[in-house]
């Protein structure tokens, strides 16, 4: 599996278990809430772009979008599933029955929440193939707790199951691997993120982009700083986050983690600041075919940190959620033998630290982007 499901208990806020979960007799999963000082709400959003086919389906593009930012207030109000129904089904579904006894988490965002003034950096984000676009609860969370709008974005066809609010549930159409396909979902995924960019300037004037016009939370407009635009993704969705920087300079910054990368970019690099994170097993510089020449073509600020021990999805909620998960699951899950409260808490750090220096002018947390960190010894300098 290629995204994230939970939270180890060691990590996780004691949190009661929810009525329908105990009643059914389910074991809950948990994720554990951001450290930042600010509460969480968010607001899901159904966008359609009539200008865009989409390859899969033939209809015209529609994406699922959270927008989490940091909240006034609270209380009272109901916390986002991790998943929406039909798409746990759907996700459950993959594993074959073996996770049926479980009760999914719940988010620590509130449902639209009022927001809580002020204009915010705006950060996108693009999941792994297969993953869903919750699968980084625990680090987009963590960013609006600190002050960051993050619009983290479901593509369909190519990320995991995408619920829309009609019922209907998208999941993946796998493509064979090859360069071309994954060239192609990547185009698709960066077009994806420039039209989320285009309707969060819509937002921000105070329409209404959502297909269905649900009500949006009180307060929202007038709080998102376009001009400081930052973008991560995880897998292939870092490969997406490259990409939609190359195409569009809204976007100023940008982070992949562990991805592969594609298309123009690979070959001409960027004039922005760039991260990038990647693990052992994978050694982006050494042995991914796609990092060397995109890294030779960055003529600003760019660094390669690795997080020690890792898997894949170390990256991700999974590395939280694999303990508190059957061992045949948690034996799919590459999360590596990094402690999963040590990988939630440097990916936390390095990611905020990078976007605070970048899009806030902050010098980054003490020596934690030169990999020289006693507090987070885990984050590892490779290159820039």
């Amino acid at each position: 599996m290629a995204g994230g499901l939970g939270a180890v208990a060691a990590l996780a806020l004691p949190l009661s278990v929810p009525a329908p979960a105990a009643a059914a007799g389910l074991v809950p999963v948990e994720l554990p809430g951001p450290a930042g000082p600010l509460p969480v709400g968010a607001v899901e959003l159904h966008l359609v772009d009539p200008s865009r086919t989409d390859p899969w389906s033939g209809r015209p593009r529609e994406v699922m979008v959270t927008v989490t930012y940091p909240a006034a207030d609270v209380h009272d109000r109901t916390m986002l599933p991790w998943l929406p129904p039909g798409a746990e089904r759907a996700l459950k579904a993959r594993f074959g029955g073996a996770l049926d006894g479980y009760a999914l988490p719940r988010t620590h965002s509130a449902d639209r929440a009022p927001a809580l003034p002020g204009r915010r950096p705006v950060l996108l984000h693009s999941p792994g193939y297969q993953s869903d676009r919750t699968f980084n609860t625990l680090l987009i969370e963590e960013l609006a707790s600190w002050g960051y709008v993050v619009a983290a974005v479901d593509h369909p066809y190519d990320t995991g199951e995408v619920e829309f609010p009609d019922g209907r549930v998208v999941v993946t159409r796998p493509d064979d691997g090859s360069v071309e396909a994954v060239t192609a979902a990547v185009a698709v995924r960066a077009a994806d993120l420039r039209f989320v960019l285009d309707a969060l300037a819509g937002l921000d004037r105070g329409g209404n982009p959502d297909a269905e016009r649900r009500p949006l939370p009180r307060g929202l407009r007038g709080t998102l700083d376009l001009t400081r635009v930052g973008v991560f993704g995880h897998s292939r969705g870092g490969a997406a986050s490259a990409a939609v920087m190359y195409l569009d300079e809204r976007v100023r910054v940008g982070i992949d983690l562990d991805g592969g990368l594609a298309g123009p970019v690979v070959e001409h690099g960027l004039d922005r600041p760039f991260l990038l994170m990647d693990t052992a097993i994978h050694d982006g510089l050494n042995q991914d075919p796609s990092w060397p020449s995109f890294w030779r073509h960055l003529s600003d600020w760019h660094r390669c940190l690795r997080l020690a021990d890792a898997g894949h999805n170390s990256y991700t909620d999974i590395v939280a959620v694999a303990p508190q998960l059957p061992e045949q699951v948690r034996a799919q899950l590459q999360t590596g033998t990094i402690p999963a409260d040590r990988a939630v808490a440097a990916v936390r750090a390095t990611v905020r630290a990078f976007f605070d220096l970048q899009l806030r002018g902050r010098p980054d947390t003490g020596r934690l982007l030169r990999g020289a960190s006693r507090r987070y010894p885990e984050i590892q300098y490779i290159a820039g």
